[in-house]
């Protein structure tokens, strides 16, 4: 397995290039399956993710084809049924059951993996199909979904962290070539919820309200292809951001949408960062001294859970006491130990993590656990003195583009160790 090696306390100095947001071009690319007619989707960022989607929607029988940051595909016969190995190791991949279910009006995937930072279940998807008029049942670690005819209805998708993305995208394919309308009641309201709406809408689908609380779709009897640029990744841009004022140094966020990013950027401020609007770029500045923050997780327009182990990393270096609370995942604290290591003091209680920040950071192995922790463990290990090297690196590669490349371009000392 890679690793990442980082010699520290380096400050960040340049311009970042923010790519597509990998949670919206996981569903985007999904919703191609809708349609037999050629979609080309731009600003596909190079993700593992990403290539075993397009693995998957290959297995599923559509032609996909890279270039650069251009994917074309065309789906003009496919399957109902995923493979079973590739769709367990990605948690996204899960989006392809609403498309299978529009079109064929049948779907059977495996239950999702990806990241361990607590349960996921999707049984608010599985509630969305079932009120659309399909059958559901799980079997063999298989989902299968069936219906006759799909019609619209009254759904509610609310759960017990609030309304769930995924559940959202899945739902609002099937419901897009099924008859009647469907009205979506506790709907997810991020950016990437809107993006696919977007999409879908640019197929022909009749979809309304997407970013906010209410999703009204009007079915159509069939979708056709259509061209589309996925909006740049929040969660990479706030990354970079915090590794920025980790480090005291200055980086300009080409292509970042602050639109996207209020609750971030408003705890990032109220920290003693410096932030500056400049057309489409945003540029981060260390203050000279930081301050700590209170920060609780919850669903968009709210702080991000992605960013929670981020911004923890920050506040190990803040002088005071920090409450991050996690609201989303019961089990997102588990690189509090490995920054332990690093230094950090760092208490857990219940959903809280208590940060008393201040103390200097020095270099040491340690192991990442999932895509956000793993990013919090370099943006601690940019700011340590000495030598860092984090290990089990295929998770950020989920989620962040050439990191290690675009960070040598600001400044930083880090190379990949590539394992055999």
């Amino acid at each position: 397995m890679d690793s990442l090696l980082i010699k520290g306390a380096v400050p960040l100095h340049g311009e970042v290039t923010i790519g597509g947001a990998k949670n919206a071009v996981l569903p985007i690319m999904a919703a191609t399956l809708l349609t037999a007619e050629p979609c080309v989707i731009r600003r596909v960022p190079h993700l593992s993710d990403v290539r075993f989607m397009g693995q998957i929607l290959t297995w599923l029988g559509s032609d996909v084809r890279f270039e650069g940051d251009t994917i074309r595909t065309q789906a003009r016969k496919i399957k109902g049924a995923g493979d079973y190995d590739l769709i367990r190791k990605m948690r996204g991949s899960v989006c392809v059951m609403g498309p299978l279910l529009g079109r064929l009006k049948k779907a059977s995937v495996s239950l999702p993996g990806g990241c361990v930072i607590g349960a996921r279940p999707i049984n608010l998807h599985l509630k969305g199909f079932q009120a659309l008029g399909a059958r559901v049942t799980i079997e063999a670690g298989y989902v299968h979904a069936s219906a006759k005819r799909l019609v619209g209805s009254a759904i509610f998708l609310g759960g017990r962290a609030g309304s769930t993305v995924l559940g959202t995208a899945n739902v609002m394919m099937a419901a897009a070539l099924a008859e009647g309308v469907t009205v979506i009641e506790s709907a997810a309201c991020e950016p990437e919820v809107v993006d696919l709406a977007d999409f879908l809408n640019a197929m022909g689908a009749q979809i309304s309200g997407a970013g906010s609380p209410t999703v009204t779709i009007t079915g159509v009897k069939q979708l056709h292809g259509a061209e589309h640029e996925v909006i740049p990744d929040r969660i990479e841009a706030a990354t970079y951001a915090i590794a920025a004022a980790a480090t005291h140094g200055e980086v300009t966020l080409r292509g970042a949408r602050a639109e996207h990013m209020r609750a971030v950027l408003d705890k990032l401020k109220d920290a003693g960062v410096g932030i500056e609007r400049r057309g489409a770029d945003i540029v981060i500045r260390r203050a000279r001294r930081l301050k700590p923050v209170d920060i609780t997780t919850l669903p968009y327009s709210g702080f991000p859970t992605d960013v929670q182990a981020q911004v923890m990393a920050l506040m190990a270096l803040t002088p005071g006491i920090s409450i991050i609370t996690e609201r989303i995942f019961e089990s997102r604290f588990m690189h509090v130990s490995e920054l332990t290591r690093l230094g950090a003091d760092i208490e857990i209680e219940g959903p809280s993590a208590i940060v008393k920040g201040g103390k200097p950071l020095s270099g040491a192995p340690v192991m990442a656990s999932d895509l956000r922790a793993s990013a919090a463990l370099v943006i601690a290990g940019l700011a340590a003195r000495g030598t860092t090297q984090v290990n089990r690196v295929y998770h950020i590669d989920r989620g962040y583009e050439n990191i290690d490349g675009k960070l040598r371009q600001l400044g930083a000392r880090i190379e990949r160790i590539e394992e055999p």
